[in-house]
């Protein structure tokens, strides 16, 4: 009994220290410039392109939901987790090769790519008029990425009971999951996604009837019923390039795009979430969304990190060393 109880002892302080070893000003002395290239790099794509920002966000999200934030969604290779059919259409790869590229010229062989994707989705939320936070830093790069194991991602044909699961899995309560999925406040989806939603949603021919029908004639125009699926329509349709809270008033209006999204309204426990966010004055009654999601993005990008010995750090992001 006393060994059992001393091993669970050691567990506990083992997974508190993997979260204590990530701190703020990691790279301060051994590369000091660290966090400003990724910063002017992001900068730099994001003027030529403001959708390259959901596009980081979304490559960090699913980075750490595979292996834990380790930038094994960046390795490349027939067989590699950036190619499960989950991670379709993640993009950014490019700038966070940049980034990586500039640093390893002032600092080899000591900034992660893990930690580069980490920095590089908080300035693309601070880029789209969101709200900025200290990322802790100290992630190593994990050994190991493969599609197979990417089958787990959260979908958006999920329930809210599934995705709570998914969720609860990695450590992230109702409040993170609807936190975190506010992130659909910028970028888009292909049609292909959702398009079942408006046209044979029951099978027998019929849309989802939690759609909005002012919105439902506006998607069907953008996704018509022998299209080829690949239009790409907002997530949020009123402020679709700002980070704010319209995607929670959509859900609750029933604009929601994604299946998975517009679910958190029939919910109780996630439609309670959404609406303190939605609130009556941009988000001013209730919880604070640009207060709430920095403290889930740093749940998240805590998420299995590898620290100290573990793991690596790779010269090119796309390859193992």
């Amino acid at each position: 009994m006393e060994d059992i109880w001393l091993s669970s002892i050691l567990i506990f302080m083992s997974c508190f220290a993997v979260k204590a070893q990530l701190k703020n000003g990691f790279y301060s002395s051994s590369c000091p410039s660290a966090e400003t290239i990724v910063r002017s790099t992001v900068e730099s794509y994001f003027n030529k392109d403001p959708t390259i920002a959901p596009g980081l966000l979304r490559l960090h999200f699913h980075d750490c939901f595979v292996q834990g934030c380790d930038g094994s969604v960046l390795i490349a290779g027939s067989s590699a987790e950036r190619n499960a059919f989950p991670n379709i259409g993640l993009r950014g790869f490019e700038v966070i090769e940049n980034a990586k590229s500039q640093i390893e010229t002032k600092c080899p062989g000591v900034v992660s790519c893990a930690d580069i994707l980490a920095l590089a989705a908080r300035d693309a939320v601070d880029l789209s008029n969101g709200p900025s936070w200290s990322v802790g830093t100290g992630r190593r790069d994990g050994r190991v990425s493969l599609s197979s194991e990417a089958s787990n991602m959260p979908s958006p044909l999920d329930t809210v009971s599934i995705q709570r699961l998914k969720f609860a899995d990695k450590g992230l309560d109702d409040h993170d999951l609807v936190t975190l999925l506010g992130a659909h406040t910028i970028g888009q989806t292909e049609c292909r996604f959702f398009s079942y939603r408006l046209y044979n949603f029951t099978t027998t021919g019929n849309s989802d009837p939690t759609i909005n029908q002012a919105s439902l004639s506006q998607l069907q125009t953008l996704c018509p019923k022998n299209g080829n699926g690949l239009t790409k329509v907002p997530l949020d349709k009123d402020s679709p390039a700002k980070f704010d809270v319209s995607f929670f008033k959509n859900v609750r209006d029933g604009n929601g795009v994604l299946e998975s999204d517009q679910r958190l309204w029939g919910d109780s426990a996630t439609r309670s979430v959404v609406q303190s966010y939605a609130g009556i004055i941009r988000g001013l009654l209730g919880y604070r969304f640009d207060q709430e999601f920095p403290k889930a993005m740093i749940k998240l990008s805590n998420i299995e990190v590898k620290t100290g010995t573990q793991g690596e750090i790779r010269k090119i992001c796309s390859k193992f060393n």
